[in-house]
């Protein structure tokens, strides 16, 4: 059995979700707190020596001290295969001082797999071991390094052999995704797997993939043996999910509760579309405000109806006028510095 196991008590994490999940919703999703730490997109790694800029615009909280407006630590994934060049580019991260780095090989996206990225390493748990070592000793001990991996390509076969790969290599703690690339998003989430991989390593391990709710959050806990989770579509379906879990809250909301935490989220979102309209451009605006209420309508009938009446507008203007019919506050956000 992992020594390590339940030694730290319970973490959530927030999870990188590439194309959503970025400073914007990392900023509504931890204004309340309930996350130990978040992970960014990636910043990923191909054979130059990416400016400091680059990792400011990925993770602009590095401007402030490397916490969300909330208070929540900010650590940065770093996606590549050559152990060298990920080597300097931690380094020139680590100049930046990140909460933490984190180490990218869950990606199962077939245009960051064509060029050795992500979950596309899995068969070569050497190179993971290399990778590892030389993003640790670029990245000073106070800094702590992580690594996110899948249980494989197409089958769970090295899954053991590359989650030693990294925590021998230097990773502190292992966040497993429950599934292979092959299969992408789709459950079920092969929660067995965290438990053969935490009694394989000696660093803490932390599941992934499927928790919709807490008590889905039990079930994780009773087949993989840990507690701490990492958390991604689920939470962003449902902002008060981490806060029901660490209340031990196991019973899904009734709609009283929900209608309750639709009100609590209506400034949330308002503040949202604030940051968006001054991160993206106009025409980009819609898109991102209905992305994350088609989410939210997995669990709230108003985030449905307001999906419902703005899916068929083109402009911001007709989107912030049907948001404001539909309650959502315009509170004044600062536009975020680009330097």
């Amino acid at each position: 059995m992992n020594p390590f196991r339940g030694s730290t008590g319970l973490r959530l994490l927030l999870a990188p979700m590439e194309g959503l999940l970025d400073d914007v919703l990392r900023a509504a999703l931890t204004a309340s707190g309930g996350y130990d730490h978040v992970v960014t997109e990636f910043a990923r790694v191909s054979g130059t020596l990416l400016p400091e800029r680059f990792f400011r615009r990925i993770a602009p909280e590095l401007r402030q001290g490397s916490r969300t407006e909330g208070g929540t630590p900010v650590h940065v994934q770093l996606l590549g295969s050559d152990p060298a060049c990920m080597h300097d580019n931690a380094a020139q991260l680590a100049s930046l001082a990140p909460a933490g780095v984190d180490l990218n090989f869950g990606c199962p996206a077939p245009t960051v797999n064509r060029h050795r990225g992500g979950a596309a390493l899995l068969n070569e748990p050497e190179l993971l071991n290399r990778i590892a070592v030389a993003v640790r000793a670029a990245v000073p001990a106070s800094i702590p390094l992580s690594a996110k991996m899948r249980l494989g390509i197409d089958d769970a076969g090295r899954a053991i052999e590359c989650a030693q790969a990294l925590s021998e290599g230097g990773a502190g703690t292992l966040v497993v995704h429950a599934r292979t690339k092959a299969d992408g998003y789709r459950p079920p989430a092969h929660w067995e797997w965290v438990a053969r991989i935490d009694d394989a390593v000696a660093v803490p391990v932390v599941a992934n993939g499927e928790v919709w709710s807490a008590a889905d959050w039990r079930r994780c806990r009773a087949v993989s043996g840990v507690d701490d989770v990492m958390l991604g579509r689920g939470a962003v379906a449902d902002p008060f999910l981490a806060a029901r879990i660490r209340a031990g809250r196991l019973e899904q909301p009734d709609a009283e509760e929900r209608a309750h935490e639709w009100a609590a989220l209506l400034p949330l979102i308002g503040a949202f579309r604030e940051r968006v309209r001054h991160k993206v451009e106009a025409k980009h605006a819609p898109g991102r405000i209905k992305q994350w209420l088609h989410l939210l309508a997995r669990n709230y009938p108003q985030a449905q109806q307001l999906f419902a009446a703005i899916r068929s507008l083109r402009t911001l203007a007709e989107v912030e006028g049907a948001l404001r019919r539909h309650g959502v506050p315009a509170p004044a956000i600062n536009p975020p510095s680009t330097a």
